[in-house]
């Protein structure tokens, strides 16, 4: 229940009626019993300083932010995590004191979620070049994977190839990613390609390039099945959407806002009660 004393976070995208990240919040805030309540705010890149200086008026507790706001919120913060400051990229913020700061959860949650295990030498394309796509090619860098980024702009991709010391980049075109899947242990769609409400649309990732040793990762959830999961699993790859990177990540977020463990079974629970309201295939993770 709302009252007088209930603080205020939320999550600010452009478009954000998709996102599933205030029933995960607010269960979990419902079940530790915390006086707060999880909103989702639409705001414009236009609008980005405004709703900066509303976050400082009005108190938010925290905000997570998503496409397309990651990399332009930097600007406006006080401070950034180290991991925020390199990777160019913010998904959460929080307060320290009275200064508003940035920290990115997508990579540690990213890894957290992930049900295979990454090996030293194993060569994964990730698809985009956004704020996503950093703290992937981060993260899988940082284990020891060879990482080839495929983006339709070549010098995004290029620039986290130099940024993040991936292996290489290539455009986000069939003919390049049929080659560099042949030998490709994971592949992970980053792009907002397919999401909600264009389920029709897909990547360009050539279906003979999808062979049984290879693991899809889509980090759209809604809807939790793609189209890309979908030929994924029909040639025979294990595929996961993103709803436990969701939760994993905004795990992260919920700690850090209130010192308390994440009920991660309960934020589940939330994202799929949410998903399944929607005109959605659920995909059993």
């Amino acid at each position: 229940m709302i009252r007088g004393t209930t603080k205020v976070c939320g999550v600010w995208g452009w478009p954000v009626t998709h996102s599933a990240s205030p029933a995960m919040h607010n269960a979990a805030f419902e079940a530790l019993g915390l006086d707060l309540v999880y909103v989702p705010f639409a705001v414009s890149p236009e609008n980005l300083k405004q709703a900066i200086a509303g976050a400082r008026a009005l108190g938010l507790v925290g905000v997570n932010v998503t496409v397309p706001l990651k990399e332009r919120v930097i600007e406006f913060l006080d401070r950034l995590t180290e991991r925020a400051e390199r990777l160019g990229s913010v998904n959460t913020l929080f307060w320290d004191g009275d200064q508003l700061c940035g920290d990115s959860t997508d990579g540690a949650g990213f890894l957290e979620a992930l049900p295979i295990t990454l090996t030293p030498g194993m060569t994964a394309v990730v698809l985009g070049a956004g704020g996503s796509a950093r703290a992937v090619v981060d993260a899988l860098v940082q284990s020891g994977v060879r990482v080839l980024v495929a983006n339709r702009t070549i010098k995004r991709a290029e620039e986290l190839v130099t940024r993040f010391g991936a292996t290489g980049a290539l455009p986000l075109e069939e003919a390049p990613l049929r080659e560099a899947l042949q030998d490709a242990s994971l592949l992970v769609n980053t792009t907002s390609i397919g999401m909600h409400p264009n389920y029709a649309q897909q990547p360009p990732v050539p279906e003979d390039a999808l062979h049984p040793g290879l693991f899809v990762t889509d980090l759209i959830y809604n809807p939790a099945q793609t189209r890309l999961l979908a030929r994924a699993k029909q040639c025979g790859c294990g595929t996961q959407n993103g709803i436990e990177m969701l939760v994993q990540q905004g795990a992260i977020s919920f700690t850090r806002w209130t010192g308390q463990e994440a009920p991660l079974d309960i934020m589940r629970r939330g994202v799929k009660q949410f998903l399944g309201k929607t005109d959605t295939i659920i995909e059993a993770l």
